[in-house]
């Protein structure tokens, strides 16, 4: 199994604090089965992880994990918080892409969706990049406004459900909508988005028991087929996206 997003790297943002963190971390990865991961530490206005920077860690925790005799490999990454300039820093070299193809991430602000993101997406693809939407179902504004982001996919942006998500750990109404993404072919990867392994590890093998149960075992192949083409810069698999109903509110007189 293959997680594309995950906060191993070790005292660059809110993820692992220190080599051990990124140890433990792995270790617990392996347990779940997930043999390779994405390291995407955030660019915000919290913490600046630049593509050098990345490169260079990412380097200094393989080695570590040889050294431990951990069988988990570690990719560059990075989880761009949405910004009108992320286009000039990609082409100055400060923004990573997923293993260096042509997926990059994008991450919304929790409560609302920029009203320069349908632009930016389109450019960022006009450049040959393919924009994924990370945790959409965390997001408020999609949440109460749907069609939003299927505007977004419709137009050829992809997104990517966390695992904690789909299990609950976020709560009942996240829970739901992260349902209805996958019933409506609205999101395209499930990814740990892991911090540590007390209150937001993995959950990788967790989700996909509960996808293979709702939605059988072509949707278990879907998402972990698309995370082994990501990783090979080839095109994923996608459905035609639908529009999510949403159930009217009767008012009794």
């Amino acid at each position: 199994m293959i997680d594309i997003h995950c906060h191993i790297l070790h005292g660059i943002d809110d993820g692992a604090k220190n080599v051990e963190d990124s140890i433990t971390m792995a270790k617990e990865a392996a347990k779940e089965g997930i043999h390779t991961i994405i390291a995407t530490p955030h660019l915000n206005n919290h913490y600046d992880n630049r593509k050098v920077e990345i490169i260079e860690k990412v380097k200094e925790l393989n080695q570590n994990l040889q050294a431990a005799n951990i069988n988990v490999k570690i990719l560059p990454g990075q989880e761009p918080r949405i910004f009108g300039e992320i286009l000039a820093d990609f082409e100055k070299g400060d923004i990573q892409t997923l293993n260096d193809s042509q997926y990059l991430f994008v991450e919304f602000p929790s409560s609302h969706v920029p009203r320069y993101t349908e632009k930016l997406l389109f450019d960022l693809q006009v450049k040959g990049l393919t924009p994924i939407i990370v945790h959409p179902e965390r997001n408020a504004e999609l949440i109460e406004r749907p069609d939003v982001l299927y505007n977004l996919v419709e137009k050829g942006a992809l997104t990517q459900v966390t695992a904690s998500s789909l299990c609950g750990y976020f709560g009942k109404k996240i829970k739901n909508f992260s349902i209805q993404l996958i019933e409506n072919n609205l999101t395209h990867f499930i990814a740990s988005d892991a911090h540590n392994v007390i209150n937001r590890s993995f959950k990788m093998e967790e989700a996909f028991e509960f996808i293979e149960s709702k939605f059988g075992t072509d949707y278990v192949y879907l998402f972990k087929e698309n995370a082994e083409l990501l990783i090979d810069g080839k095109s994923i698999m996608r459905e035609i996206p639908t529009s999510i109903k949403k159930k009217k509110k009767f008012l009794f007189f």
